[in-house]
C-alpha cells in the first residue's frame, strides 16, 4: 500500500486540519497569509498542529513560504502553490458531492469557498 498513489495522497491531505489549512489559504482576496492570521481563522487548531501541517504541506509542494527575518519577530507568510490551487478544485468537488448526497446546508450551497466565512 505504501507505494499506492491514492494511499500517499490520502495520507497527506487526510491528516487532521490539512484540508482546512489549504482552504483557509485559498479564502479571501489576500494571496499570502501569516501564521497568526491562519491560527485565528481555523478555530480549534493548536499552534503546534498548524506549524506541523504547514511544514508538511510545504514539503509536499502544496504551500509556499516566505520568511522575512529583517524584522523581529521573524515573519512567515504562506500561500498556495499552483499544485495547492489545483487541489482546491478537488475540494470543491468534495463539497458538491457532500451537498448532493449527504448534507443539506443552504448557506454552504449558495456560497463560494473563496468568500466563505465558515
Amino acid at each position: 500500500m505504501k507505494d499506492c498513489t491514492v494511499y500517499k495522497t490520502v495520507d497527506l491531505v487526510g491528516k487532521r486540519w490539512a484540508l482546512c489549512v489549504l482552504l483557509e489559504l485559498y479564502k479571501g482576496d489576500k494571496k499570502e497569509k501569516r501564521f497568526n492570521e491562519l491560527k485565528r481563522q481555523i478555530t480549534g487548531i493548536t499552534p503546534k498542529t498548524l506549524s506541523t501541517r504547514l511544514k508538511e504541506l510545504e514539503e509536499a509542494g502544496l504551500v509556499g513560504r516566505k520568511v522575512d527575518s529583517s524584522v523581529v519577530p521573524v515573519r512567515s507568510e504562506y500561500w498556495l502553490t499552483e499544485s495547492g490551487e489545483d487541489l482546491i478544485t478537488i475540494i470543491h468537488d468534495i463539497k458538491k458531492w457532500g451537498l448532493k448526497w449527504k448534507f443539506e446546508n443552504r448557506v454552504c450551497e449558495l456560497s463560494l469557498c473563496k468568500q466563505c466565512k465558515m
